[in-house]
């Protein structure tokens, strides 16, 4: 027979989940934390697109000085700017590991369509040899054009 506390269960102040007769889980539930609310996301305009992606065409990472700049420029905040590279630095590894398994399959297609294009040349050459086989002369002598 299992003891119980003047907590309740048994099983759950055996844990350690409960302390002062609550359940301890309960207790970060019950806090009254500020939600904090999320930032909406920025809607940038295509001015402000084509001039960060111009930017970046030549320099993926900023300097500070850099990021004022381009963020005055264009009416952005420094963290607006900083969140753009870094989003477009992950689209721009996204892409390059795409590519690259387009690459790699390509090969693999170009050594399957190659190896099917050599099996078919060889089932030409077969038929050629058998229907030469009646017709062709017995025997042929191959020069070495010297």
């Amino acid at each position: 027979m299992t003891s119980t506390s003047q907590f309740g269960d048994p099983i759950l102040e055996k844990r350690g989940y409960k302390i002062n007769g609550q359940n301890h889980l309960n207790l970060f539930n019950n806090r009254q934390q500020p939600k904090k609310k999320r930032k909406s996301r920025t809607a940038f305009t295509n001015h402000q697109i084509f001039e960060l992606e111009k930017r970046f065409l030549y320099q993926k990472y900023l300097s500070p000085a850099d990021r004022d700049e381009i963020a005055s420029s264009l009416g952005l905040t420094n963290a607006q700017v900083i969140t753009w590279f870094q989003n477009r630095r992950a689209k721009l590894k996204r892409d390059m590991e795409e590519l690259k398994k387009d690459v790699e399959s390509a090969k693999i297609l170009s050594a399957h369509k190659s190896f099917l294009e050599n099996v078919q040349d060889l089932g030409i050459l077969k038929k050629k040899a058998v229907i030469c086989e009646d017709d062709c002369p017995k025997n042929l002598v191959v020069s070495s054009g010297k």
